[in-house]
């Protein structure tokens, strides 16, 4: 709470009501009711790449999709890594049942999001944007892989993880050219897609977002979305198809689900595995079904 208290200092807001937001996983993030009746929201991200990148997409983001406004944004001192203040839009997280138009919307505005072009494959910083090794997106995701492998190696079973390490090596190998360069959401699920009734009302939560190739989207779509609904899938397909073409989702959804997998097993490590067990345990089970692993 002191953090909040500090950010509502440093810019000078008069506030009836603080709410803090559940589900915020990586940041925090507080509803705040102003004096004047308002609603406004407050993010302070868990640190300072996290707040430069949401802050320059947000502003790109103005006028193509339906994004918050940054009303204002505080960069932070020695016990704070900084705050952006956010307008609310009127809107629910879709926790909700997914019919065929809101999907066909989703799929509208992930299209929308991804005919916006970047400078390269990299991600804003505060003396602008950062261009990835050789701007090559494909030895981007090889090297993370490979930053990945030993903390994983702490964890995931030693059989698991040598097939792990077998199995991205044959199927980085099959991987399409990627697509882009454009911005990419890395987090489009229904908890960041704001509704109101069964319209997309805003896409929020761009702290990862990034100059990227637009098949990682797709991974959480295809776990969250489809999965979950198999009815949504065409709908959201067509919806894409109406702003661009569509990739052979088939040659990289596997390795991306397999690819996150991974990774969420480190951001489980780095974060707390205790407190972050269900998702790990999620992630493990991804990981065994991707590299045919039973136990």
């Amino acid at each position: 709470m002191s953090s909040i208290l500090n950010v509502i200092e440093k810019l000078k807001l008069n506030v009836l009501n603080i709410e803090d937001v559940p589900e915020s996983f990586s940041s925090e993030v507080y509803k705040l009711t102003l004096a004047s009746g308002e609603n406004v929201y407050v993010k302070i991200p868990f640190n300072k790449v996290k707040l430069y990148r949401e802050f320059q997409i947000l502003e790109t983001l103005q006028g193509v999709i339906p994004v918050p406004k940054v009303l204002d944004i505080w960069y932070g001192d020695e016990s704070t890594t900084g705050a952006l203040l956010l307008s609310a839009i009127q809107g629910t997280p879709c926790t909700g049942d997914i019919d065929e138009k809101l999907s066909f919307q989703m799929g509208v505005y992930l299209a929308m999001l991804h005919e916006v072009k970047t400078p390269g494959y990299g991600h804003h910083l505060a003396d602008g944007f950062k261009l990835l090794d050789q701007n090559n997106w494909r030895l981007h995701i090889k090297s993370n892989f490979e930053k990945w492998k030993e903390p994983c190696k702490e964890i995931l079973d030693s059989k698991l993880y040598e097939r792990c390490i077998l199995h991205f090596d044959e199927v980085y190998s099959a991987l399409p050219d990627p697509d882009g360069p454009s911005i990419v959401h890395m987090d489009f699920r229904p908890g960041n897609i704001l509704v109101n009734g069964n319209e997309v009302a805003g896409i929020i939560d761009f702290e990862s977002a990034r100059g990227g190739s637009s098949e990682i989207d797709f991974t959480k779509v295809n776990r969250y979305i489809w999965e979950v609904n198999p009815r949504t899938k065409i709908p959201f397909i067509e919806g894409y198809r109406s702003i661009r073409p569509m990739l052979v989702l088939e040659r990289v959804l596997p390795f991306y689900d397999f690819y996150d997998a991974f990774s969420a097993v480190v951001w489980c490590k780095n974060r707390g595995i205790e407190k972050n067990q269900t998702f790990l345990q999620e992630s493990i089970l991804t990981l065994r079904n991707s590299v045919g692993y039973c136990v």
